[in-house]
């Protein structure tokens, strides 16, 4: 079980919660618990613990920090950003802050939970416990019950044998969702407007009623627990759900920084693998990638004007992996560079459709245009460096007027960009006579390069090209024999006019449309 590290706990609960002001000895320092300092107590040795400085102000705790480091502690927590950084620093031990307000318990609570959580193989870490605090709450209170998210969400139910339920409780298990009505609506905001366990009537006449709670840490709703009641509740029934929903908040908070932290590590992971500097089969194990598969990526439309690209690229990619986890369940999606890339599997027929469909979703999400681009399907892990540069490669096209493209609808145009490029890095590529028809257009106002390109693009027929340029054929024989004469072209040479088409095309940008 890998260990939490400072940089793994910061990315959980970073940001404005908690701030880092020095780290002498780096963010891979493992962190192993979170405690909260007593003054009237001597500090022990605690390897890896970061200490939260209970009760000393944040500009005086320069002593707190070196008995600290000589306790071989992780870090110190104080509350306020003035604490001592030059003490930290020379002691060699991370200085982190919560805010002035913030209440200790709170923080300790989601740094204990963070520091706790530790990677899974699916996003129900956590929930086996959840089950069994469901379990104990019913066995203690005599009613069966159930756990919560804020959108109604079951996450776990009682399972002990003989206590009465209804059809509602029924069809939630069933759907693992409470069943929607203007009466649950109702029902829902007396509970999360309540501060202890209430009791909510029957929804219709063959229902029972409900002893429920909300479930909260630090002002945040996390979710709720239910209780049936069929009128044998125990007498404590009230204050045992109390107590239950404190235990419930540490362990949907844990459940999260456990979700949170093996997201962040497979995004990580999945960064590596998609720029090849991942071993393929290790990564595609733990990241579920297996059998044929092709990288999509989700870019805002440089178009569009986006005043917080940055923000709204998080966005995007939140909507990228709602609906791809919709779709495949488990699933692996980063952000790069402000590009969403997700790992599709499968043989391909349905990955149009499904780019198409969060291409929709997220315009109308985040009112800005989205582009999307299917790079080749590749027969597994080891090929996805190379699909993400196909699509990236679509993405560097002009926007067409469809929003999805992939690989194989664009190969032709992807390979004159790729070609460009190349023949622009080599000298002798870039070379020859199509630079002199360029100089000749420039200085004397001529179309002469636009004419060769059509002539080409008509398989060198001259009642072709004319067609293309809506000139008649004589004045299009005029302008190559002119430009044979003045730009020193070889017409007559099958190579020279391969690679000056491909030159005029590529590096110049020069097609039989271009006006």
């Amino acid at each position: 079980m890998d260990t939490c590290t400072l940089g793994d706990l910061l990315d959980v609960v970073g940001g404005p919660a908690l701030r880092l002001h020095t780290a002498p000895a780096g963010r891979a320092v493992p962190v192993t618990e979170a405690v909260l300092y007593d003054g009237h107590a001597p500090l022990p040795p605690l390897p890896g613990a970061l200490l939260l400085a209970v009760g000393v102000r944040a500009a005086e705790a320069g002593p707190l920090v070196r008995a600290a480091a000589e306790a071989e502690l992780a870090g110190v927590v104080v509350r306020g950003a003035d604490g001592p950084v030059e003490e930290a620093r020379a002691h060699g031990i991370a200085l982190l802050s919560v805010a002035e307000d913030a209440a200790w318990h709170q923080a300790h609570l989601l740094l204990a939970s963070a520091i706790g959580a530790r990677p899974a193989a699916s996003s129900d870490t956590g929930l086996g416990d959840l089950f069994a605090l469901a379990d104990a709450i019913a066995a203690a209170t005599g009613g069966a019950t159930a756990v919560e998210d804020p959108r109604q969400r079951i996450l776990a139910y009682s399972t002990v044998p003989g206590q009465p339920v209804d059809e509602d409780r029924r069809q939630g298990i069933l759907g693992l969702q409470v069943p929607a009505s203007p009466e649950n609506t109702e029902q829902y905001r007396r509970l999360f407007a309540a501060d202890r366990p209430v009791r909510l009537p029957a929804l219709s006449g063959s229902g029972l009623p409900r002893l429920a709670v909300p479930v909260r840490a630090g002002g945040e709703t996390l979710g709720s627990v239910w209780v049936v009641d069929a009128g044998s509740l125990a007498p404590d029934a009230e204050d045992t759900l109390a107590q239950g929903a404190s235990t419930a908040a540490l362990l949907l908070l844990r459940a999260r920084a456990a979700r949170e932290l093996a997201r962040h590590r497979n995004s990580d992971l999945l960064r590596r693998l998609l720029d090849g500097t991942a071993d393929a089969p290790t990564a595609a194990e733990r990241l579920g990638v297996a059998g044929p598969a092709r990288v999509a990526a989700f870019v805002l439309d440089s178009a569009a004007s986006v005043p917080d690209a940055e923000r709204t690229a998080l966005r995007l990619l939140d909507v990228v992996r709602l609906q791809c986890e919709a779709r495949y369940g488990r699933h692996a999606c980063v952000l790069l560079d402000g590009v969403v890339y997700a790992v599709l599997p499968g043989p391909g027929e349905r990955h149009r459709k499904l780019a198409e469909d969060i291409v929709a979703r997220a315009g109308q999400a985040l009112r800005v245009p989205v582009r999307a681009a299917l790079g080749e399907v590749v027969p597994g892990a080891e090929g996805l460096a190379d699909s993400r540069a196909d699509a990236d490669l679509v993405l560097r096209l002009p926007a067409t007027e469809l929003p999805v493209a992939a690989v194989d609808e664009v190969r032709a145009r992807v390979t004159l960009l790729r070609l460009a490029e190349v023949m622009a890095e080599q000298r002798e590529l870039s070379a020859g006579a199509w630079r002199r028809v360029l100089a000749y257009d420039a200085g004397h106002g001529t179309e002469y390069a636009r004419t060769l390109v059509c002539w080409f693009d008509a398989g060198c027929d001259m009642a072709g090209a004319a067609r293309l340029l809506a000139v008649h054929p004589n004045t299009c024989r005029y302008r190559l024999r002119q430009l044979q004469q003045h730009a020193r072209v070889d017409l007559d040479d099958p190579d020279e006019r391969l690679v000056l088409w491909l030159q005029l095309r590529t590096l110049a940008g020069i097609g039989a449309a271009t006006p």
